[in-house]
């Protein structure tokens, strides 16, 4: 085990016909979790992290354009192309 890995030793608590594990409030609030989490097998063990959510908030979505820095310079012109007076087959 390297340096930077860092282990705490949980026990497992009878959760009906389940087990489970308690999971300290601090390292939920590190890593972002809450409601649903993502339980993946590995070659080595268990991994548990945030589940991914269908769809991301008007904010996550700005922040994210904000980090991959789109160009919008276009959307005006590809607004006013006109494609929304067709008629489409409804979906």
């Amino acid at each position: 085990m390297d340096k930077q890995t860092r282990g705490k030793v949980v026990k497992l608590v009878p959760i009906g016909n389940s087990r489970g594990i308690r999971i300290p409030k601090p390292l939920l609030q590190k890593y972002g979790m809450s409601g649903s989490l993502l339980l993946e097998e590995a070659a080595d063990g268990l991994l548990l992290r945030r589940a991914r959510r269908e769809q991301l908030s008007w904010e996550e979505t700005y922040q994210a354009m904000a980090v991959a820095r789109e160009d919008w310079g276009d959307f005006e012109e590809t607004v006013a192309d006109g494609l929304e007076d067709e008629d489409r087959d409804p979906i």
